[in-house]
C-alpha cells in the first residue's frame, strides 16, 4: 500500500530551499530532495516539471512575503518607506545570496533577466509612487521608476542607506 504523504508541495520547497541554502543550487538534486523527503522522483516530478521550477517556487513564494511586507510600508514618510523598501531587498538578498552569485543560476537566468529585471522595478515602484504624487513630484511615474532602481542597484552595493537617502530626498522633494 503507497504511503500517503500530507502537505507534500510544501516539504518539497522546505527541504529544497534548505538544501539549496546550505550545498548551493548546483549541489541540490531533485533525487536529493525525494530522498530527504521520503518519496520517489517521479513524485517530485508531479509538482514540478525541472529542479529551476522548483527553486523559483520558493524564491517566488518568499518574495511575496517580502512584498506584502513592503506594500504595509508607510507612504507618507519617504525616509521610513525608503528605507523600509531598501531593508527588505537587502534582507532578501542576503537569504539567497547562494543562489543570486551561483555560476550556474546566472547562465540559467540569463535569459529572462531583463523582463525579471523590469517587473522588480516595477514593483518597487508602485510602492514608491504614492509618496511621489503626494509630494507633488513632476512626471511621479518615471521618478517612482527611478528611484526604484537606485534602490535596488544600491541594496546590493552598500550598506550605507543614509547616503543614498540623502540624494533620493533630493529627487522626491
Amino acid at each position: 500500500m503507497p504511503k500517503i504523504i500530507q502537505n507534500v508541495r510544501e516539504q518539497l520547497l522546505i527541504e529544497a530551499k534548505k538544501q539549496v541554502l546550505e550545498r548551493g543550487y548546483t549541489n541540490t538534486t531533485i533525487r536529493s530532495v525525494a530522498k530527504e523527503c521520503g518519496i520517489g522522483v517521479g513524485t517530485v516530478y508531479n509538482y514540478f516539471e525541472s529542479k529551476e521550477l522548483l527553486v523559483a517556487s520558493f524564491v517566488f513564494e518568499d518574495w511575496e512575503k517580502y512584498l506584502l511586507a513592503m506594500s504595509k510600508l508607510p507612504t507618507d514618510d519617504g525616509e521610513v518607506l525608503l528605507k523600509g523598501i531598501y531593508d527588505s531587498l537587502r534582507l532578501f538578498a542576503k537569504e539567497y545570496e547562494k543562489i543570486f552569485f551561483d555560476t550556474d543560476v546566472k547562465k540559467m537566468v540569463s535569459v529572462g533577466f531583463l523582463s525579471k529585471h523590469k517587473l522588480l522595478r516595477e514593483q518597487i515602484a508602485s510602492f514608491i509612487l504614492p509618496l511621489c504624487i503626494a509630494k507633488e513630484v513632476e512626471n511621479p511615474k518615471y521618478v517612482s521608476s527611478f528611484v526604484a532602481e537606485a534602490i535596488i542597484s544600491w541594496s546590493m552595493e552598500t550598506d550605507d542607506f543614509r547616503s543614498l537617502y540623502t540624494i533620493l530626498e533630493k529627487i522626491i522633494k
